[in-house]
């Protein structure tokens, strides 16, 4: 990913990349087919613990050939806040629009996850993670599909995981523009009010701190 100097998160930061991924867990990954390649949208686990950059699960459809393609290098995407940013709201004139935006970039090789168990986990702690999201909801459970439907569904998809082998984040906020465009854009997403418009606010701030 081409990340110029005022866009780079900070190496201390690796947390912040984590962050994202768990805030933003539907991602993209990419993987080579045959000469060509092959995407998937599907949301993903991170384990922090597992390896120098982490460790990704997730599972996809067996009707889906992508997974035949697992053992190859792939790149996965995610993408957090993202808003489109006006040249009117910059007080330095004959600037362009442009678009301030977070996204990770993790790359490794997919790996088949077969033991039974390990699908199960892995089902359990996806749809814990999306059900936290939902409190104060009582969390669903997978406990609650019974034993025979629980198993056409683990013959039904494919689980994974990825051994993350490179991280990276980009963090293109406004940080190479003055301080006075930097306050423009940053009121003007407040501004406009939606959820989206807020949270690139809300990090142009933090990033200034």
């Amino acid at each position: 990913m081409y990340v110029p100097a005022p866009f780079a998160f900070p190496p201390h930061q690796r947390g912040a990349l984590f962050d994202i991924i768990e805030t933003h867990p539907f991602a993209l990954m990419t993987v080579a087919t045959g000469g060509t390649l092959d995407a998937v949208h599907v949301p993903l686990l991170i384990d922090r613990e597992r390896g120098a950059s982490g460790t990704l699960r997730g599972h996809v459809a067996r009707a889906n050939p992508i997974w035949q393609a697992f053992g190859g290098d792939a790149l996965v995407v995610f993408h957090g806040p993202h808003a489109y940013v006006s040249p009117d709201w910059y007080t330095t004139p004959g600037l362009v629009p442009t678009w301030n935006y977070v996204a990770v970039h993790a790359y490794g090789v997919p790996q088949v996850i077969g033991e039974p168990d390990r699908v199960l986990a892995l089902l359990a702690d996806l749809s814990a993670a999306a059900e936290a999201t939902l409190a104060p909801k009582p969390p669903w459970t997978l406990d609650k599909v019974p034993g025979a439907s629980r198993d056409a569904l683990l013959g039904g998809i494919v689980a994974f995981e990825i051994g993350v082998t490179r991280l990276e984040g980009k963090q293109k906020l406004s940080q190479n523009r003055h301080p006075a465009d930097i306050a423009g854009v940053e009121t003007a997403l407040r501004t406009r009010g939606d959820e989206a418009n807020r949270a690139v606010a809300n990090l142009m701030a933090a990033t200034k701190a």
